[in-house]
């Protein structure tokens, strides 16, 4: 019998814990990731382009990410052609992220793929989990969301500013406010 790793675990969406050596070290690796992608010296575009392929599981063509920018593991995160995610974003990546062809991501976001049980004898174990996220092409994210574990966006859909994401947001419609809901066009 074949037991899976923790990392093959969290791959899986399976509970699993995170102080596992392998899980550790690619946190090592994405901390020293970080540390040169949001460094103050000027980093040219070419340059900035480069990392992000070196350490994103995908990166479509002019895509943008702004400094400072913060994940857990990064090869989890895909992002398609003219991507643009602004200041201060804060994707945990314990599951994949899928962000469509030209979205615009507002400063201060933070997309959440990971969870944790609700059994609280589970949690005092230390497990959690993640839940993929897919957000769809040319959607707009406004300042300072959050978007849970769970949660698909659909193409062309508005998520207000400060708003917090909960469940699906139909493809075409603007969610606001906390949870977000869908308002009428």
């Amino acid at each position: 019998m074949t037991t899976m790793s923790e990392k093959a675990k969290m791959l899986a969406g399976a509970l699993y814990t995170a102080d596992d050596p392998e899980l550790a070290a690619d946190s090592a690796r994405a901390a020293a990731w970080m540390a040169r992608y949001n460094a103050p010296e000027e980093i040219t575009a070419g340059a900035r382009e480069a990392l992000l392929k070196e350490a994103l599981g995908s990166v479509g063509q002019g895509a943008t990410v702004r400094a400072p920018f913060h994940y857990d593991y990064g090869y989890n995160i895909h992002l398609g052609a003219r991507v643009f995610l602004n200041f201060g974003c804060i994707v945990l990546d314990v599951a994949r992220v899928d962000i469509g062809a030209g979205t615009q991501i507002g400063p201060g976001v933070q997309i959440l793929t990971a969870d944790h049980p609700r059994d609280p004898a589970l949690r005092a174990q230390m497990l959690e989990f993640g839940r993929p996220i897919r957000i769809g092409n040319n959607v707009w994210i406004g300042g300072g969301a959050l978007i849970l574990p769970g949660v698909t966006i659909g193409d062309d859909a508005i998520i207000g500013a400060g708003s917090v994401v909960t469940r699906d947001v139909p493809a075409g419609s603007t969610a606001m406010g906390n949870p977000a809901r869908p308002r009428p066009s």
